[in-house]
């Protein structure tokens, strides 16, 4: 389960630190039981994002019953997706 200030605490570190993958590890282990999955915000397809930011958007999942889901709900939330948005030229 996830709360708002966590997400929010969690975007502002997430625009502090460079889009890759050693970021995902220190998310990780700033926060020990939390899912992160990082990829580009069109391979989200048609989901709703929890929250907006520059460059990126925040999805929550739920992986409560062994199969990752997108959900909107804090409560059943058990990690998020950064999906890191590129801007058209």
């Amino acid at each position: 389960m996830l709360t708002a200030e966590q997400v929010q605490h969690i975007a502002q570190r997430i625009g502090e630190l460079p889009l890759e993958e050693a970021s995902l590890s220190i998310l990780r282990e700033s926060y020990p039981g939390l899912h992160f999955t990082w990829c580009l915000d069109d391979d989200i397809g048609v989901q709703t994002p929890y929250a907006e930011h520059e460059g990126f958007n925040l999805y929550l999942i739920d992986g409560r019953e062994h199969c990752l889901k997108f959900t909107q709900s804090l409560e059943h939330a058990t990690g998020l997706v950064i999906a890191e948005i590129i801007a058209d030229d």
